[in-house]
């Protein structure tokens, strides 16, 4: 690794980590925040609903904020707001103030994530790019695993405002670290790799470099309008959706979530007749055409709403219906979390050896028969079924985490990173969202079933929805059969290739 990939990948590794553990460790905290502050259960959740609103809706517009001014810049605003929120959040002297800095926090958390992977696409080449997200899909993974121990132990030993400055050194020292470092594979030294799938600009590549005029070869990309109009409503769409499906998984809160999903479909077709008529949109139209980068969203989304949803009705099978502690739940789908840290090495060199639509069809079958194993449990499944289908889950989801998020990236126009990384991220908060809120409406319509899954609906239907991720991989890209002989290079054309005798 070159010394000025190092820092690059060291922030987007430790920034997507940050957020990772952020969000596994407010779990554990939240019984003790609501004791110490004397709030209701209503306040505590917003604490977050607030994060979760305000992440998704702005994910796309800090994208295109960092293909526009840079995105180590953007980063480094976001680590350091993080920082700052989460300091705050810890010294916070009533409920009100925790929800407003939550939100101020998911703010920041926006405009650091996608430049994360942004971060990773101008200072990487596009054939690279596997290795770097897999170590970052393994150390989210070992994050989150590591979570509810971490935090854990926090809150039993300091409290539950111990948990929120857990991030603060690591963030502040990644956001520094970011503004010390010059923007990757900017200067006038640079030279401008083409997307895939775009023409080649050979007129440009011979024109001598100007020295009078470094400041237009250091702008990561051209300094088109930004779209407030459109970044606004689909703030509102986003926003509406992620708040209506996190109160549809809420008991009693099923209307009022339909409501607000309805909201969002609304504000969501004024934003498609407004892209439309845009002169310079928020969704580049070259990015939505593009089949492997929405066949890899469509990946991403159809697995973690598969995951979540039924993790979450897995947990409550555990802890109600078979009785178990937390940290004996814990132990049974750990399986999960190793193949997570343990595969996602591993997915890079798969995908350069079969393509990713080999690589992504294997973890989609993976993926699915571990939902369909879990969906056949009964009330006296053991710790060895339980285990194995964990471990299906694991692998499956490592494998197509690594893949797709590696074709969404690599696929989109390098000036185009940004909103690449926000829509990769944004799939990442709604998928999980839409599976827990249709696992429990699902379980409401079943009653008597449950939390058991064999006597329910919702994970045999939530075994479809991880299904639909096999044909969603069947549309990436294959294996790149030109790149059997790197070291040929092809003739000019209209000259005879010259054969030393």
């Amino acid at each position: 690794m070159s010394p000025r990939r190092a820092p690059v990948l060291a922030c987007s590794v430790v920034g997507a980590a940050v957020v990772a553990l952020d969000g596994t460790v407010l779990t554990i905290a939240q019984p003790a925040l609501q004791h110490d502050l004397h709030a209701d259960i209503g306040q505590v959740q917003w604490t977050s609903t607030g994060y979760l609103v305000a992440v998704a809706s702005l994910l796309v517009f800090a994208g295109r904020l960092g293909d526009r001014y840079g995105h180590r810049r953007v980063f480094a605003y976001g680590a350091l707001g993080f920082a700052a929120a989460s300091t705050g959040i810890a010294l916070a002297p009533g409920i009100g103030a925790v929800i407003a800095l939550r939100v101020l926090q998911g703010v920041c958390g926006a405009l650091l994530q996608p430049a994360t992977l942004g971060m990773l696409r101008t200072a990487y080449p596009p054939d690279r790019l596997g290795t770097p997200i897999a170590v970052r899909t393994a150390v989210i993974g070992l994050a989150a695993a590591a979570g509810p121990l971490v935090g854990g132990a926090l809150v039993s030993a300091y409290g539950w405002r111990a948990v929120f400055l857990l991030g603060v050194p690591p963030t502040l020292a990644i956001g520094l670290v970011a503004l010390a470092t010059r923007e990757p594979g900017t200067g006038p030294d640079r030279t401008r790799e083409p997307g895939p799938g775009h023409a080649s600009e050979p007129s440009r590549a011979a024109e001598p470099s100007h020295a009078s005029e470094p400041s237009r070869s250091a702008d990561p990309a051209p300094r088109s309008p930004l779209d407030p109009v459109g970044a606004l409503l689909l703030a509102v769409t986003l926003g509406l959706l992620v708040h209506g499906l996190v109160d549809a998984a809420r008991p009693g809160g099923t209307l009022a979530g339909l409501l607000a999903c309805g909201g969002a479909a609304a504000v969501g077709f004024a934003f498609a007749w407004h892209e439309r008529r845009a002169a310079s949109p928020l969704l580049p139209p070259e990015l939505l055409r593009s089949v492997p980068v929405v066949a890899g969203l469509a990946v991403l989304l159809a697995a973690s709403a598969a995951l979540f949803g039924s993790l979450f009705v897995a947990t409550y099978f555990l802890q109600d219906v078979q009785g178990l502690d937390p940290l004996d739940c814990a132990l049974r789908v750990l399986p999960l979390a190793v193949l997570m840290v343990l595969g996602a090495p591993l997915c890079a060199p798969l995908q350069r050896r079969f393509g990713p639509r080999r690589t992504a069809t294997a973890g989609a079958t993976l993926l699915t028969l571990g939902v369909f194993q879990l969906s056949r449990f009964d009330a006296t499944a053991g710790a060895v079924p339980v285990g194995v289908a964990a471990a299906l889950l694991g692998a499956g989801f490592v494998t197509l985490m690594v893949t797709a998020t590696s074709v969404v990236v690599h696929r989109a126009p390098e000036a185009h990173a940004g909103v690449a990384g926000g829509l990769q991220q944004t799939v990442m908060n709604i998928g999980p969202a839409l599976g827990v809120a249709a696992a429990t409406l699902l379980v409401a319509l079943v009653p008597l079933g449950g939390f058991v899954p064999a006597a329910g609906v919702a994970v045999p239907a939530l075994t479809a929805v991880a299904a639909l991720a096999v044909p969603a991989a069947l549309a990436l890209p294959g294996t790149d059969r030109r790149r059997t002989r790197q070291g040929a290079t092809p003739p000019r054309p209209g000259r005879r290739p010259y054969v030393r005798s």
